[in-house]
């Protein structure tokens, strides 16, 4: 096998163009195809930068021209030659208009027949490509996305320097403080029975450093949670993390609009609109069902209450009189584009939401309804107004006895019917701020009230009387950017004072013995001067995601966890000596299945 000993590239396969014919090059990579026509073969080399054509005929010697003869896919080559126009051009690759006439070819590795071939936009089953997640890299589409990773991460360390942000690193093994999701634990060597927590952010260490006087903050880190995986969602990923003094809300929106019309601008080359819309929850909630809303297309909620709560139809009545409510919306032109059937598809999509089911209404020459007998003519009449429903329309109705529900279903289902109905372009961007979040939760699992965001942000100025006494209304001065329905980041204005801080982990039902255990050296340090200020994070793989158009940040990571938290091509997690688990004190106990 060949060696690389005095061989040098000169450029990458994807760069030489016409002006440089009749100059010497050396490009090294690997192999796409290779093509023997008997006195000349062809053969593609691909590196991270496209593909360059290598041309062998009578003019190189007999050992060369052998060694060419045994070129086969993914084999890892180094060429020199004089870089020549084709004679057939290929108009379709940068580098199509010439090709590099071979006087020196090295082999430096072989090949096996890879499990799929390396080609562009791949349709091959999704664990196959994980397993062979290497071979999957190669494919140019992966190499641009994880490319264009890499230039977000640049320009967000360049814009936030030139801000005045310093990126400062903030530990990776830390203090477990269960409050939100579920952490990852290490256990200690050294101090056995005691254990560290992967950080599922850096917040209180970037609190501290405002409380240290850095003013400005940011960082690039990798995150941890131990959650169930979604599409947008990984075990681990990675935040651009940023922190700021003496600030209030505007401040904080103001430089990461500007962060956004960068990125924007520098990587795609679109000018985003700025300032972004800014949306309080409460109206996000009412009128999309969704904390972040898809705002690219209408369809929004109408609240029917008031006109059932009276009416004869218990499903209807049942819940908009008891504290629950019943919600509609309408699909424009959507009686002739859902049929029956797949209005019954519907139905069963609701009830995954936790519906019961889904009333409908069908406008037309002949009006079919699965509720309409059940009302007056008045209700009926009412309801249609509401909903601004005309002809050829579609109106779609969830009733439960709790919000939640409803609110789920009917902001899930708007934007699967604008999936089915393609209302929906992924290079559309449509950007908003959603506001004013509710600054608790109640959680049916813990029967108490838990902080919506973190347990330090601050309530809004007037519901600071609020924090014990009224957790139900109490606001929060937290804030969410969202991009065409998914959240990209979300920050607040932070608790600055160990009173406002000790009260709210009151609220949250922490004693002061529980507080201090967790949290005494946040307490403590808002006891020696703590600045007003606020930050937020952004998802580095949901924005690129969103960037390049990808269906799961999956595609946006170079080696990501699936569905079970497991990596296929690796087979971790996996089990551990038994020697590795005395060391650090640990026993195992096997449950029966």
């Amino acid at each position: 096998m060949d060696t690389m000993n005095g061989f040098k590239r000169s450029c990458y396969c994807g760069e030489p163009r016409l002006t440089d014919v009749g100059k010497e090059i050396s490009v090294c990579g690997w192999v796409q195809r290779s093509r023997d026509l008997g006195s000349l073969i062809f053969t593609d080399l691909r590196d991270r930068t496209g593909i360059i054509q290598l041309a062998f005929d009578d003019t190189v010697s007999d050992e060369i021209f052998k060694k060419a003869g045994t070129l086969r896919a993914e084999f890892v080559v180094a060429a020199k030659g004089i870089l020549r126009e084709r004679s057939s051009k290929n108009f379709d690759i940068p580098t199509g208009e010439v090709e590099l006439d071979v006087k020196e070819l090295r082999i430096l590795a072989k090949a096996e027949t890879p499990p799929f071939e390396i080609v562009e936009n791949s349709d091959v089953n999704d664990m196959l490509r994980l397993k062979y997640r290497y071979l999957d890299l190669r494919r140019p589409d992966m190499q641009r996305t994880i490319a264009m990773r890499h230039r977000v991460a640049k320009i967000a360390r360049d814009y936030f320097d030139e801000n005045g942000f310093y990126e400062i690193e903030t530990p990776m093994l830390t203090k477990s403080t269960p409050e939100g999701a579920r952490d990852y634990l290490v256990p200690s060597r050294v101090r056995p029975g005691t254990f560290y927590a992967l950080p599922q952010s850096p917040q209180q260490y970037k609190q501290l450093l405002m409380l240290s006087g850095f003013d400005r903050y940011m960082q690039i880190v990798r995150c941890f949670r131990d959650e169930d995986l979604r599409a947008d969602r990984q075990p681990e990923f990675t935040q651009i993390d940023l922190e700021m003094s003496f600030v209030d809300i505007d401040d904080v929106i103001s430089v990461n609009e500007g962060f956004i019309k960068r990125v924007f601008k520098d990587v795609l080359n679109v000018d985003v609109e700025t300032p972004f819309l800014r949306m309080p929850w409460r109206e996000a909630m009412d009128r999309f069902g969704s904390d972040k809303p898809d705002l690219r297309f209408g369809i929004e909620l109408k609240d029917i209450n008031d006109i059932v709560k009276d009416c004869g139809f218990k499903v209807f009545s049942g819940p908009a009189s008891s504290g629950g409510s019943v919600r509609l919306i309408c699909v424009p032109g959507g009686a002739e584009k859902f049929p029956r059937k797949q209005i019954d598809q519907l139905v069963e999509f609701v009830k995954t939401y936790g519906a019961k089911g889904l009333a409908w209404t069908r406008l037309g020459e002949n009006t079919t309804s699965s509720y309409a007998k059940f009302l007056t003519e008045e209700e009926n009449a009412a309801i249609l107004e509401r909903a601004e429903a005309k002809p050829g329309d579609l109106v779609l109705i969830v009733a439960d006895g709790k919000d939640s529900v409803v609110f789920a279903s009917l902001g899930a289902l708007r934007c699967e019917i604008a999936k089915r109905l393609g209302l929906t372009r992924k290079d559309d961007y449509k950007f908003l701020w959603v506001t004013e979040f509710p600054m608790f939760e109640f959680s049916e699992e813990e029967n108490r009230y838990v902080a919506m965001h973190h347990p330090f942000t601050a309530p809004m100025d007037e519901d600071k009387d609020k924090l014990e006494s009224d957790k139900a209304s109490c606001r929060a001065k937290a804030y969410d950017i969202v991009l065409n329905g998914t959240e990209l980041g979300g920050g607040s204005i932070r608790i600055n004072t160990p009173e406002m801080q000790e009260s709210m982990f009151r609220a949250l039902g922490f004693t002061d013995e529980d507080a201090n255990a967790r949290f005494s050296h946040l307490i403590n340090a808002f006891r020696y001067g703590a600045p007003p200020h606020g930050g937020m994070a952004y998802g580095l793989d949901r924005l690129v995601m969103l960037m390049t158009g990808a269906d799961s940040i999956r595609d946006v990571i170079a080696f990501p966890k699936v569905q079970n938290a497991s990596e296929p091509m690796t087979g971790c997690p996996d089990v551990v000596d038994e020697k590795q688990l005395e060391e650090l004190s640990i026993a195992l106990v096997k449950k029966e299945q």
